[in-house]
């Protein structure tokens, strides 16, 4: 059935998906700020990292994990990858007729207006640092930033290991953000939709002199202003005492539905009953 209907497009979910499990964290800022939307999110947890993939490849992932979510009618979609939002997002964009957001470049904007010296530090994945495209994105908002990149490849199996506070864990964020820190940078991006789940490690590393950049936060309030100025924001509230009501959140992965439903409760501010798993190489 396809939605057709303007007031059932405002009640279509939207589209969120990512590499794995990090984009929970930027579901979890669209149920935070944006209570009465509803949200399909779908995790490649059997393709996860993408970080160390090439472009084409990135691409061709978007563009089946689009494919799935459009047969659930969503009215706008959520690139929640910082490494898909850097090589898919702008060939991804033309193929749709429904708003696509990704999420570097609110990231990138909050960080150009936070910063008082002028150097910003971005963490991510190799691929996002290689792309260059937090960069691009800062220096269209001001050219005189300086941008120092620093690809974190340990933190995403890290995070997903659950040993967010292990001396481990530590250790290799010591490492990753020192040179960083000796540069003198006064904001630091999370650049990966994982790294929000170390930022009070990172916070402990990098002092309270550094502004820690969320952009899944960034990003949910980016998609409340395009819902806003698009006229696509649920006008209705059917929450039960602010719980979800049954249909409003629902989850789909590629391989180990079990093991991701574990790790969504662990982050979510409510109980994931079940995950659906699809084989996406269908699409």
């Amino acid at each position: 059935m396809k939605v057709t209907d303007a007031a059932m497009i405002r009640r279509a979910p939207i589209g969120v998906f990512d590499s794995g499990v990090g984009g929970l964290t930027v579901a979890r800022e669209i149920i935070r700020n944006l209570p009465n939307e509803k949200i399909v999110y779908f995790g490649d947890t059997a393709r996860v990292p993408y970080g160390s993939k090439s472009k084409d490849t990135i691409i061709r992932f978007s563009r089946q994990i689009i494919r799935f979510l459009r047969t659930q009618n969503v009215k706008a979609i959520v690139i929640a990858c910082n490494t898909a939002s850097a090589l898919a997002l702008d060939e991804v964009e033309k193929e749709l007729d429904i708003p696509i957001i990704g999420v570097l470049k609110p990231g990138a904007k909050t960080a150009a207006e936070t910063t008082k010296n002028g150097k910003i530090g971005v963490i991510g994945t190799e691929s996002t640092i290689n792309s260059g495209m937090y960069r691009k994105f800062i220096c269209e908002q001001n050219p005189d930033i300086r941008v120092y990149g620093k690809a974190c490849p340990l933190f995403v199996p890290l995070v997903e290991e659950g040993w967010l506070k292990d001396p481990v864990t530590e250790e290799v964020a010591r490492r990753y953000l020192n040179d960083l820190l000796q540069e003198g940078i006064d904001s630091l991006i999370l650049g990966c939709t994982h790294y929000p789940l170390l930022r009070s490690l990172i916070r402990k590393i990098a002092g309270d002199s550094v502004s820690l950049v969320n952009p899944a936060y960034e990003t949910a309030r980016e998609l409340g202003e395009l819902l806003k100025s698009e006229g696509l924001e649920n006008p209705e509230d059917e929450k039960d005492k602010g719980r979800p009501y049954p249909g409003q959140y629902r989850f789909f992965v590629s391989d180990a539905a079990d093991k991701f439903g574990r790790f969504a409760n662990s982050i979510l501010p409510f109980e994931v009953e079940t995950t659906g798993k699809i084989n996406i190489e269908e699409y």
